[in-house]
């Protein structure tokens, strides 16, 4: 009833002229009204581009170079504080501090699972946030692992607790933000749950990498405060909207309540073409890779309708810039700053020494499908999660989503990037080379 309320009294308070905003870099798919205002620049004009091959058609572009303009509300009640001064629609990662437009109430507390040594530290995160009059949200096998079931002493605590359960309960409108215990697969995991607008991360680094958990348990009280104060910057980490489009093959896959495989958002289930179509919301990256296969794999890429290569090799990444320390770091790539608009393409082993990682524009939508003399089926999966096999005629689409991770920072987005390189790959860690001494007293002397 108290959440009912309050979007009753945000709808009063936005004008009532406030008419739907469709961002043109999603093809009409991603829509929202007055209750979800869009903060940020307006929308780029069209440009056009030439025929693709095999179309008569003329292929339109739809999507800005500078990537879609990203929704800056983050859950029901936090946002970005606005900059009016931007520089090619990129906002100044100085500028990016988290604002409340309501005191949040609600968070949800993900812990990485089958570790003890977290156990500790859950109990001491949600007793403090219940001494603060926060509605706690834990995922329901949290609360069945066997320690906490038997600790009679965190009994009272638990009682106040909401549950959910992954793929079943859809609590993307109650968060008001999100506490992460554990390294950066807890966090990609709480990035899964939310396929639409995603609340602030606040992520602590108790696992064993921490890129995209700059935050220490010590203290942990003093953190908390600074957040639900509304006191800490953040870095928009852009993710990857996929859509991949399958030809349905024997018995026809049943899609229910809207939902594909392990509760992907479903596009659609169109029965006169007999196609499947999924959508994913990635962090991470793409990868697509020959499989159990002993062939090299063949798949064709396209960049806003134009084929511009034919990976042949063990595979292909495409990451965003929070992934180019990942996976495709791993594979050669460069690191790319999380507040860089691009998508970045990593072959896997290329048949072809000249074959180099490339970035391109986050605005553009990138098509993958398995080439007509490709020997043996793809594999892909969505940052390490939902693998499955890719046929032919089958197909990926990938752009950059209009909906980015807004992951609170330590002190700004710049300094706790070059933090996470040198804690987590010693990134230009060396012995520096002596000064000559003796000539520059010699120097000094004349």
């Amino acid at each position: 009833m108290e959440m009912e309320q309050e979007k009753m009294t945000m709808n009063k308070e936005l004008s009532p002229d406030a008419a739907a905003y469709c961002c043109s870099a999603c093809h009409g798919d991603e829509t929202w009204s007055y209750n979800h205002p869009i903060r940020g620049r307006a929308k780029s004009r069209s440009l056009s581009a030439s025929p693709a091959l095999g179309s008569t058609k003329e292929f339109r572009r739809t999507r800005s170079l500078h990537g879609p303009c990203p929704v800056t509300t983050f859950g029901p009640k936090a946002c970005v504080l606005q900059n009016p001064q931007t520089i090619m629609h990129i906002q100044d990662p100085a500028s990016q501090r988290l604002t409340w437009n309501k005191s949040p109430k609600s968070v949800l507390v993900i812990k990485k699972m089958r570790d003890a040594s977290l156990l500790q530290p859950f109990k001491e995160l949600c007793t403090h946030l219940m001494e603060e009059n926060m509605i706690v949200y834990v995922e329901k096998k949290v609360l069945e692992d066997p320690a906490i079931a038997s600790d009679e002493s965190f009994g009272a605590v638990k009682k106040k607790f909401c549950t959910f359960r992954e793929d079943y309960d859809d609590i993307s409108n109650q968060i008001d933000f999100i506490i992460c215990l554990g390294g950066d697969g807890t966090l990609l995991y709480a990035s899964s749950l939310f396929q639409g607008s995603v609340p602030p991360v606040m992520a602590f680094h108790l696992g064993s990498l921490g890129f995209l958990t700059p935050f220490s348990f010590e203290n942990f009280q003093s953190h908390v405060t600074q957040v639900i104060e509304g006191n800490a910057a953040v870095v928009l980490r852009s993710r990857l909207k996929v859509r991949v489009v399958k030809e349905l093959r024997g018995k026809k896959t049943a899609v229910h309540n809207g939902l594909g495989e392990k509760g992907s958002q479903a596009a659609g289930l169109d029965m006169d073409v007999g196609k499947q179509a999924m959508q994913y919301q990635v962090l991470n990256e793409v990868v697509i890779d020959r499989g159990p296969s002993s062939y090299l794999s063949n798949v064709d890429v396209y960049l806003d309708g134009h084929l511009i290569t034919t990976v042949q090799g063990d595979g292909v990444i495409v990451s965003t810039p929070t992934g180019s320390t990942a996976y495709a770091a791993a594979a050669g790539a460069s690191m790319i700053h999380p507040n860089v608009p691009a998508i970045m393409i990593t072959p896997i082993c290329p048949h072809s020494l000249s074959f180099r990682p490339i970035v391109v524009p986050a605005g553009v939508e990138l098509k993958i499908m398995l080439s007509p003399e490709a020997r043996n089926t793809a594999w892909v999966s969505f940052d390490g999660r939902k693998r499955q096999e890719i046929r032919h005629g089958d197909s990926i689409s990938i752009t950059t989503s209009c909906y980015p991770l807004p992951s609170i920072c330590v002190r700004d987005p710049v300094s706790d990037w070059f933090e996470s390189l040198a804690q987590c790959l010693h990134w230009n860690v060396r012995k520096k080379q002596a000064h000559f001494e003796e000539e520059e007293e010699e120097e000094e002397e004349g």
